[in-house]
């Protein structure tokens, strides 16, 4: 049932220049910071700010523990980020793009259809099982009625940015006519999402069990991507 070598192919005013002075603290030179030492204690900052929410939890971690933990004075994280909520943002949205960095953008990517997809849907469905992934989840519906922003947030730069990318995916003149043509572009990314992540959202209701090793993947994400495509490409011609 499964496509001919698809198992193949899965594989920055004022504020801000006073708070990029504050960064210069943990023994470092005095004056205006390097561009990279910027770069490398937002790196920090951001770190920091993630091991805490997955941690303790997004309700009991304060911007003070926060700035303590990665040695910087809270008003930094409001010049930066706006609060907690905007931090959150960063940290998911920072995780996100690097573990995507590998991957060719979908807007330009020429390659055969089913390359594309099982390169995505790997790199999709390893990300989702991954025990911090799972853990961010399991924090994100535990708080969302408490902190709505939290649900927000998340699902804004995580799900919803997945989404979004795969709907210009299905969009492109070259990929649309490939697919029935009652089948919109958002309605293509959503099925075939929920096709990758099959019941994974419901195990997040028991124990955390070990994450699936590459083999396993390849094997669930060829056996999905074979269930999308027969069932929204356009049938060949008689």
């Amino acid at each position: 049932m499964s496509d001919p070598g698809l198992s193949d192919t899965l594989p920055t005013n004022t504020d801000s220049d006073n708070a990029a002075t504050e960064l210069t603290c943990c023994g470092k030179p005095a004056g205006r910071p390097r561009a990279a030492d910027m770069e490398a204690r937002m790196e920090n900052l951001l770190h920091a700010a993630g091991c805490l929410f997955l941690e303790k939890g997004y309700g009991k971690v304060s911007l003070e523990m926060i700035a303590r933990e990665a040695h910087v004075a809270v008003r930094t994280i409001y010049v930066k980020f706006g609060g907690k909520s905007g931090l959150f943002n960063a940290v998911v949205e920072q995780r996100r793009a690097a573990y995507f960095s590998t991957m060719p953008a979908l807007e330009t990517d020429m390659r055969p259809l089913p390359t594309i997809l099982g390169e995505f849907g790997l790199l999709f469905v390893q990300l989702v099982t991954m025990p911090a992934a799972i853990r961010l989840n399991r924090m994100v519906v535990a708080e969302a009625a408490t902190h709505p922003e939290l649900a927000e947030t998340f699902y804004k730069v995580g799900p919803g940015q997945t989404r979004e990318m795969l709907t210009k995916f299905f969009k492109r003149p070259d990929i649309a006519p490939l697919f029935r043509e009652e089948l919109t572009a958002s309605m293509l990314a959503l099925h075939l999402l929920n096709c990758l992540l099959g019941d994974q959202m419901s195990r997040l209701l028991f124990p955390p069990q070990a994450q699936p090793d590459v083999a396993q993947l390849r094997a669930k994400v060829e056996v999905s991507l074979d269930l999308f495509l027969h069932g929204t490409l356009r049938a060949p011609p008689a």
